[in-house]
This record gives C-alpha cells, sequence and structure tokens, in this order.
C-alpha cells in the first residue's frame, strides 16, 4: 500500500515527460509564399527599383516573420537608399532570429559606421571573429576596410534662393 502512490505518481511523471516530448516539433521551414516574395525582391533591388524592392520585401516579412533573409534585403535595400538608422534596425531583427548571422552582422556594423557608431561597429567585428574561428571569412575583410574608411563626411550646404523675398 506504500508504494502504490509512489508507483502511481512515477507513471504519472514518464506519462507527462513522454507527451511532451512526442508534442514538441521542430522549426518548420519558411513559408513558400515569404521565399518567392523575397526572390522577387531581390530581383527589384538588382533592377535598382528600391521602392518596389522595399514593398516586396515587407510583404515577405509580414507573410513569415521568420524570413531572415528578407530582413537582411530589406536592410541592405535601405542602406542603398542612405537609411542606415532603419538598416540598422532591420539588421537587429534578422540578428534576433540567427545571432550568428554572418551577413547581418558585417552588414549591421557598416550601418553603424555610416552612422558614425564606430566603437559599436567593432563590437560587430570582433563577434564576427569569433563566430568565424579560424577560418578566413570575407565578413572580417570587408568590416575591417568599412571601419578603416571611417564615417562619411557630411557638410552642409546652404542654398540661395534665385529671387529675394520682397519687403513691404
Amino acid at each position: 500500500m506504500r508504494y502504490t502512490s509512489v508507483a502511481v505518481a512515477a507513471a504519472l511523471t514518464l506519462l507527462t515527460i513522454g507527451t511532451a516530448v512526442q508534442g514538441q516539433r521542430g522549426d518548420p521551414a519558411v513559408d513558400a509564399r515569404s521565399l518567392a516574395l523575397l526572390a522577387k525582391g531581390r530581383a527589384l533591388q538588382a533592377a535598382g527599383n528600391f521602392e518596389a524592392a522595399t514593398d516586396t520585401l515587407e510583404t515577405a516579412v509580414t507573410v513569415d516573420p521568420r524570413n531572415r533573409e528578407a530582413f537582411v534585403v530589406l536592410a541592405q535595400v535601405a542602406q542603398s537608399r542612405g537609411l542606415p538608422g532603419k538598416a540598422i534596425r532591420l539588421y537587429r531583427e534578422a540578428l534576433s532570429l540567427d545571432p550568428n548571422d554572418l551577413v547581418a552582422l558585417r552588414g549591421q556594423g557598416e550601418a553603424l559606421v555610416a552612422k558614425g557608431a564606430v566603437s559599436r561597429a567593432k563590437d560587430n567585428l570582433a563577434r564576427i571573429r569569433t563566430v568565424c574561428g579560424k577560418r578566413a571569412c570575407p565578413e572580417v575583410a570587408a568590416l575591417s576596410a568599412s571601419i578603416a574608411k571611417g564615417p562619411p563626411v557630411v557638410t552642409a550646404s546652404a542654398t540661395i534662393p534665385a529671387t529675394a523675398p520682397k519687403k513691404d
């Protein structure tokens, strides 16, 4: 009688563990519609139609928010349009899905340099070196060159109006 309650508890524990293990699913693949939209967005980016590429890639991300490549390409389009702040945010989204994505780390580092945050870009470079280990990675050379080049110099330009305003 004393062992019955222990045996029942052990049986329920094994049943619960077995059910929980069977109920777990692996990571499902990215939705095929999202991948088709990603391919279309890349083609539009290559053609130089950044506005349509942005719309298509945002739709791809909406269809499947786990599409890390869509976030990366969307960030690249943002960088091409001169929006490094938006690119940094999009690269961060891609890195939240895969923290070791070398393309996203390099892209975010380059966007950080464009924004003037060179020390944070150096953190990305160190992280890329850690992920690559002893193998040679082209991302290390590309980000190192971008850091060495430094942020772009932006100068303010004054424009003189063609006609002077009339005084009353």
